[in-house]
């Protein structure tokens, strides 16, 4: 018996020495927190300085520079080199009559060297058959108190027509801008003439809108474009190959809603000799008119191109109702009576005559400036 109590309680110590120990144990560890059910564990990366951002130097934009509009040349420095430029080309028609109309006596041989003279340049046979009948007449009646300068200079004045009215018709009633179609074939010099005429408007301290309306020509349409942005003016373009009488009604359009002086219109150029393509320009002045009136119609013809401008002329005059000419390439050859064959062809006056490449090379006309440039 008391061996078995011997045992037992040798047994409870050392159960009690293992329980101190593993008790120490546990206490030199950290304890180690449960994780919380459905949370993730979060990693917080260890903190570093901010980094500092480079410092930014804002961009210097150069605001593009405004274009250089031009100041077109005024009217009365444009006659002037009318003058000029015609006495060199023309001056020897002038000089050649001269020559034969001051001898003291006139047989029928030199009389048919002035008619060649003046057929020669482009007068046509009625005018020219006219003209000298008269100067003979004067030459008989008056003798040798006549100065054959002066009967032949005002006889040629008369010949070209003083009294038609040249003015431009750039403005409309009731404060609607003025209309101006520009027609005639490709390369007559039409679209090159619509901007020289804005040209004249600006200089005139006009308002003005281009209308782009040779749609079938891209050349013609940045042509224009190119014009118009060098005095300042607007134009109205439509897509290439598109309808022409949609681009002239916009640009119609928006001379009006803007108030302008006068709306200049470069129609399509082709081939006179199609009637589908001359209704098509009826087409362009009909739907123009539809919001105000067309007030000049201006043909361009180049004056060395003789009978077939007349042919061309009859032709738009059909179409377009033509109210006035404009020709081009006048210095060019002495060629000068093609003034006094179209005017008596349509009835209607040369205004405007082109002399040469230069931007402000196209004037008014003047009968009198004419002629003194024939004669030198």
């Amino acid at each position: 018996m008391l061996e078995l109590i011997l045992i037992i309680t040798a047994a409870l110590l050392v159960v009690a020495v293992a329980v101190v120990g593993l008790v120490t144990t546990r206490r030199g560890k950290t304890p180690r927190q449960a994780p919380t059910a459905g949370v993730p564990d979060i990693v917080t990366p260890p903190e570093t300085a901010p980094e500092t951002a480079p410092e930014t130097v804002p961009e210097t934009v150069e605001e593009p520079a405004a274009p250089v509009l031009e100041r077109p040349e005024g009217t009365a420095s444009r006659l002037v080199r009318l003058r000029q430029r015609l006495a060199g080309s023309q001056g020897g028609l002038g000089r050649g009559l001269l020559a034969l109309l001051s001898r003291d006596r006139l047989d029928e041989d030199d009389w048919e060297s002035i008619e060649d003279l003046l057929l020669t340049a482009d007068v046509g046979v009625a005018p020219t058959q006219e003209l000298v009948e008269r100067l003979r007449t004067r030459l008989r009646v008056d003798g040798a108190g006549v100065d054959p300068r002066t009967a032949l200079r005002e006889e040629l004045v008369a010949l070209v027509d003083p009294d038609m009215d040249r003015r431009l018709q750039v403005t409309g009633a009731d404060g609607a801008p003025g209309v101006v179609l520009v027609v005639g074939v490709n390369g007559a010099g039409k679209t090159t003439t619509v901007g020289k005429i804005a040209r004249i408007l600006v200089a005139e301290d006009r308002t003005v809108v281009l209308g782009a309306a040779d749609t079938f020509r891209a050349a013609a349409v940045d042509q224009l474009a190119t014009w118009g942005e060098r005095v300042g003016v607007e134009v109205v373009r439509g897509p290439e190959g598109g309808d022409p009488a949609s681009v002239a009604f916009e640009a119609v359009k928006s001379g009006v809603d803007r108030g302008v002086d006068t709306v200049l219109v470069d129609t399509a150029g082709r081939l006179q000799n199609k009637q589908g393509l001359m209704d098509e320009l009826g087409k362009v002045k009909r739907v123009v008119q539809k919001q105000v009136p067309v007030t000049e119609v201006l043909l361009v013809l180049d004056a060395t191109t003789g009978q077939n401008g007349l042919i061309q002329a009859r032709v738009f005059s059909e179409v377009v109702d033509v109210t006035g000419i404009v020709l081009t390439k006048l210095d060019g050859s002495a060629k000068g009576g093609i003034v006094v064959q179209v005017q008596r062809e349509l009835g209607v006056p040369v205004k405007l005559v082109g002399l040469g490449e230069g931007p402000d090379d196209l004037a008014p006309f003047s009968a009198e400036a004419f002629v003194d440039a024939l004669l030198g």
